[in-house]
């Protein structure tokens, strides 16, 4: 195999490809061309870093100094003085609240993070399935077809604890066993990766990132229902995701870790991609289902659920991205293990899309439990340009706000509830003073009503007579009496849409209502918005 003096990881995701990484990249390499280095420095494009905010991104190793901003014209200095005189160039090292980070692990934002799910993002090529191995990578599913019965993998599974974390939180082990009791001839394993939620990018950074760990995770989980076949549905606005998972796919596939008798064993599986067209009601598992089969991405009534009556009438199981992404660390080392993280009923970590008014947005992953106030100022590194913390919401537009007095709650599945906020797929939203609570919850209502499939009447009208009230109080036209109907016909709407899209849909409505009543109190009564955000008329 040949050696490197020195591997410089290029982040190549999403994030810093738009901010000009690939312009960044191909200097690089005309420089090491031009000093006669490439024999000597090893260019490794690898996925999300997670400082997002801080792109283009490159950390070189073995030191693992890490560089931020990085223009084209960057890169000469670096190869002179890093690559060849071993001095690092200073001025293109982290710096936060007047302190300068040399290396990625120096820096408070991944101090804090506890990674299992992004543990490969941003140290692996994706698109290179030995490095994947080389990191223990398929070892699980090894173990499992070679050492386990499916029972055993449910066993520890449900011993984890591991929650769904595409928003509902249902055990994970639980939804196998009860698959895994199906009497079928066909069943199927679904990997939802239809993200939707504005802000929300976790998803598509594993993707990118560490597609095998995923490929993995379904088939585990199709050994352990007994299914030989899996889907991927996948939104396509995820170019990049959709082309690195069809590299992952054919790799496995001639590995003989995919397909037909894997690891000559007696065990087939294989995984096709699916394309959605954009539609945020096909994250909902039965409009996914219905998509998947060719039909409009409407939902189906439940009962019977999808591990009944699924994909083409057949036992299914669903799950998302993260949740398959945490199996393999599982089956490697322990139910045990992954309980030392998170909470007694909420064990594990959390990916979230940490956004908005703070000073350093990007992926992060830290145990459920973690205050909110770690995040967003131990992590993210608080709000910038003096600001103050208002606000954060979570869960997108089916979640709700935590206004400041609850900056210490522990971000899992029991305590966010209880404030009328859900944890979701993990988008995090932080918005400081300059925020309108009364337009933040218009905005999500909006959203949802562009969404909605239509096919139920609360959610198709229910939601578009609140949008409706909302505009009329943020344009200086409100009464007190729109305050009472918006509650009353929100938690109608609740009650009686057919999914849970629908069901959620008023919770930013009432959740600002809940904690910021007296702006919608101002607009109302005073025609006066305190953020100076809406234009009373």
């Amino acid at each position: 195999m040949k050696t490197y003096r020195i591997h410089a990881l290029v982040c190549a995701g999403t994030q810093c490809l738009a901010a000009g990484g690939n312009g960044f990249k191909d200097a690089l390499i005309e420089e090491l061309k031009q000093h006669g280095l490439t024999e000597e420095v090893l260019i490794v494009e690898t996925g999300c870093m997670g400082s997002c905010q801080l792109g283009p991104r490159m950390v070189v190793y073995p030191e693992g100094i890490m560089y931020t901003k990085l223009s084209p014209e960057d890169a000469k200095e670096i190869v002179e003085e890093d690559f060849l005189k071993g001095r690092p160039v200073k001025r293109l090292l982290w710096r936060q609240d007047e302190k300068q980070f040399l290396t990625l692990h120096d820096t408070p934002f991944f101090a804090k993070q506890t990674r299992i799910v992004l543990r490969n993002c941003g140290f692996i090529n994706p698109e290179d399935i030995n490095e994947y191995i080389a990191q223990g990578g398929y070892e699980s599913l090894g173990k499992v077809i070679t050492e386990m019965t499916p029972k055993d993998v449910i066993k520890i599974i449900k011993d984890s604890g591991l929650r769904g974390r595409g928003g509902a939180g249902f055990p994970t082990g639980l939804k196998w066993e009860l698959a895994n009791k199906q009497i079928s001839d066909t069943k199927y394993i679904i990997c939802n990766a239809d993200e939707g939620d504005p802000g929300a990018y976790m998803n598509r950074s594993v993707l990118e990132g560490d597609p095998h760990s995923v490929l993995e995770g379904m088939a585990i989980a199709g050994y352990a229902v007994e299914s030989q076949k899996g889907f991927i549905y996948i939104r396509a606005e995820y170019p990049l995701a959709i082309k690195r998972l069809e590299i992952a796919i054919k790799q496995a596939r001639m590995s003989g870790l995919l397909g037909k008798n894997i690891l000559g064993t007696n065990f087939s599986f294989d995984i096709e991609l699916r394309m959605g067209a954009g539609a945020f009601v096909c994250g909902e598992e039965t409009a996914l289902i219905n998509s998947t089969e060719g039909k409009r991405g409407e939902p189906r009534k439940k009962p019977p659920y999808p591990v009944e009556s699924g994909l083409f009438g057949k036992p299914t199981v669903i799950n998302n991205v993260e949740t398959l992404a945490n199996i393999p660390v599982i089956i490697e080392k322990g139910a045990d293990f992954f309980r030392q993280f998170g909470t007694e009923k909420s064990p594990g970590t959390k990916a979230f899309s940490l956004v908005g008014k703070v000073n350093i947005a990007g992926l992060i992953e830290v145990p459920l439990g973690t205050p909110l106030r770690t995040i967003v100022f131990d992590i993210g590194g608080g709000i910038p340009e003096g600001h103050t913390f208002k606000a954060a919401q979570t869960g997108g537009p089916s979640g709700g706000v935590i206004p400041a007095k609850y900056l210490d709650i522990p971000m899992d599945y029991e305590n966010l509830p209880q404030l009328g906020a859900i944890m979701g797929s993990g988008g995090l939203i932080v918005m400081d003073e300059t925020s309108c609570m009364v337009d933040v919850a218009k905005f999500f209502l909006k959203f949802t009503v562009d969404e909605s499939c239509g096919k139920c009447v609360p959610c198709r009208e229910g939601t578009r007579q609140m949008l409706n009230i909302l505009e009329k109080i943020t344009s200086g036209k409100g009464t007190m009496e729109d305050l009472e109907v918006l509650e009353k016909l929100g938690n109608v709407i609740k009650l009686t849409s057919l999914c849970g899209l629908g069901q959620t849909a008023p919770n930013p409505v009432l959740s600002t209502l809940r904690h910021f009543r007296d702006e919608y109190i101002a607009h109302v009564k005073d025609k006066v918005c305190p953020a100076n955000v809406c234009s009373m008329k």
